[in-house]
């Protein structure tokens, strides 16, 4: 220890942290590099934390306290902290209104960094913003070239510097360009965009970057999600250019302003964020060696997972297995329009959110939230809960709508809760009588184009074309003049109906709204009952939808979603934002004997993004 650095070395790594900041300057790795992080970088811009709130201001939470928290032969815990000041913090108005322990812990026989941050609002500071919770990693650039986010989302990386206004042209948003003159020519013509290797919560547990010259692995662990925000389907970032690889705990992205990061004065609040592992692995060097890192990489991914949650941690602020509690139970589906007999929701999702109305854990972006699947039968356990008040919560593959139980359920240390069997009944008011895609909360079984030649990403050739640049404006290509028509029983969905209801592109930075046709025959009309569209929405961005029956110029649109959406998911490369559902009840005189039009238009056209993705749609007739 020295006065303005702590270094702990067990062997396989050396760690130094500058003091009293808490920056992370150097990651030593005894089989290849002295150094993994980018060495030219000043000490702020190597490995830290950051808060982006008010105003987009980024807080790097600069720590003025150092403290040894244990020191053994098997472990070194250290802390490094911050508590808000009145008298020259809040008259500064510089510094974040949050008390600050950032931990860090070293192993003995463990090649790596454990990292964990605990995060305080006392009741009394001011109001804040805090809509973006990461640590980054920024490495050397020289070294780590090829990266990797799953098991076919691999790729050696373009530079930093092909980045720049002399290697590459900014296309419709900054995190977007095209290498116009990039530093190797095998990336001419390429897209890079960050939001292009975003990954779901649920998917997001292991990324990071090689050094093919030392066949060396970097690596970000993340073994649970019961720090994160916005649920299992959230999307975040991962890793990208620079080289650089995040451990995104919060953030707006693909939800907007609708989830919940505004702390207001007279709300105390804390949080526990990671811990999450940073991993370093060789290889020998070889045609093999990358293969050997990820396969290695995934193998200490299922330790960390086995071992959650981690039971050397030292702050009492993470419960250990045994003060933690356990829920189980069984999800049936009742739907007598699909089976006269209660079905089990298999695959399903469930969880444990803080409480709020169905589908509030999508926006909910302050406490912890816990996830996992049903069985074939829908059976499930949700394990390692921490203590406190939450409200259980679901959705079934293949029905519509979110499930949420009328149950508070109330954690307790060591405490096992049986839910007993639970029964969601999914909306529905009648019989089918035709629908369009498949209720999965995303738009990825409708038409997605190929992308332009000249703005592709060659790792989205042949799967996940909908993470591929500008493909949004092929809808104008498809329809230049008039818009979409789909007929019922006649067009496909897979090929028949775009991913994203668009405005459509007319020159000069121009767009127009646009309106979809969906045409079907109805033999017998019951004028006296009540239909009901379903409308389940996989994503909006500041759009409207309007939706008229069977009179395309009537001035009143018959339902109005109204303004909606802020997830922006068509320019991140999404296929799904936050999950909305219209259930439309249409009487019968809306409707005719024989051909029948249900017009769908999108109104907003500011901006090419402006759209909404759909996730399912279904007309009901009247209950018999």
């Amino acid at each position: 220890m020295e006065m303005f650095q702590v270094v702990v070395d067990n062997g396989l790594v050396e760690i130094t942290i500058e003091n009293p900041s808490g920056y992370l300057t150097v990651i030593k790795y005894y089989k290849g590099l002295d150094n993994v992080l980018e060495t030219s970088n000043a000490n702020y811009n190597k490995g830290y934390w950051d808060i982006v709130w008010d105003d987009e201001a980024y807080d790097k939470l600069v720590t003025t306290e150092f403290k040894v928290i244990t020191q053994t032969d098997d472990l070194v815990e250290l802390s490094f902290t911050k508590k808000w000041e009145f008298k020259t913090d809040q008259q500064s108005n510089k510094t974040l209104p949050l008390n600050i322990d950032k931990r860090f812990i070293v192993r003995r026989g463990v090649p790596g960094l454990y990292m964990y941050g605990i995060f305080e609002r006392q009741v009394d500071f001011p109001d804040a913003n805090m809509y973006q919770a990461r640590i980054a990693f920024k490495l050397n650039e020289q070294k780590f070239r090829f990266m990797a986010i799953s098991d076919t989302r691999q790729r050696t990386m373009p530079r930093f510097d092909d980045r720049n206004d002399t290697h590459s042209q900014v296309l419709a948003f900054k995190e977007a360009v095209v290498l116009s003159n990039p530093s190797e020519p095998e990336f001419k013509g390429q897209v890079d965009d960050k939001y292009q290797y975003s990954l779901e919560n649920k998917d997001n547990k292991l990324h990071g970057w090689i050094s093919d010259e030392d066949a060396v692995g970097f690596w970000v662990i993340t073994p649970s999600n019961e720090f994160r925000t916005g649920g299992p389907h959230k999307q975040d970032l991962t890793s990208h250019v620079g080289p650089i690889a995040l451990s995104m705990f919060a953030s707006t992205h693909y939800t907007g302003p609708e989830i919940d990061t505004i702390y207001k004065k007279g709300e105390a609040w804390k949080k526990v964020y990671g811990p999450v592992f940073v991993y370093l692995n060789s290889a020998s060097a070889g045609a093999d060696a990358r293969k050997t890192l990820w396969d290695d990489a995934k193998r200490q991914l299922n330790e960390e997972i086995e071992s959650w949650p981690y039971n050397f941690t030292q702050s009492e602020d993470f419960p250990h297995a045994e003060q933690r509690g356990e829920v189980s139970g069984q999800l049936l589906v009742r739907d007598p329009f699909v089976n006269k007999e209660l079905m089990q929701a298999q695959s399903a999702y469930v969880g444990l959110a803080a409480p709020g109305i169905a589908g509030s854990w999508q926006t909910e972006g302050k406490g912890y939230q816990f996830w996992t699947q049903t069985d074939n039968t829908g059976r499930f356990t949700i394990k390692n809960v921490r203590p406190g008040q939450y409200n259980f919560y679901g959705w079934v593959q293949g029905f519509i709508g979110t499930y949420k139980s009328d149950l508070t359920v109330t954690i307790q240390p060591g405490n096992k809760t049986d839910l007993g069997t639970l029964t969601y009944d999914p909306p529905r008011n009648g019989p089918t009588l035709w629908e369009i895609g498949i209720p999965d909360r995303t738009a990825a079984e409708f038409f997605i184009p190929d992308p332009y030649p000249a703005l592709t990403n060659p790792l989205y050739i042949k799967e996940d074309k909908f993470r591929q640049y500008g493909i949004w404006d092929r809808y104008s290509d498809i329809y230049p003049q008039s818009d979409l028509v789909f007929t019922v029983g006649v067009s496909n969905y897979s090929q028949h109906w775009f991913y994203a209801h668009v405005p459509r592109k007319v020159g000069n930075h121009t767009y127009r709204p646009t309106t979809w046709q969906i045409k079907f025959n109805l033999e017998n009309v019951n004028v006296t009952g009540n239909y009901t569209l379903q409308v389940a929405l996989a994503a909006a961005s500041y759009a409207e939808l309007e939706v008229r029956f069977n009179d395309p110029n009537a001035v009143k649109p018959f339902f109005t979603t109204t303004r909606i959406g802020f997830d922006n998911a068509v320019a991140r490369h999404g296929i799904h934002g936050v999950y909305r559902l219209f259930s439309i009840s249409v009487p019968g005189n809306k409707f005719r004997q024989g051909d029948n039009t249900i017009f769908l238009t999108q109104t907003r056209c500011q901006e090419p993004f402006q759209a909404v993705m759909y996730d399912y749609l279904r007309l009901e007739g009247p209950t018999v």
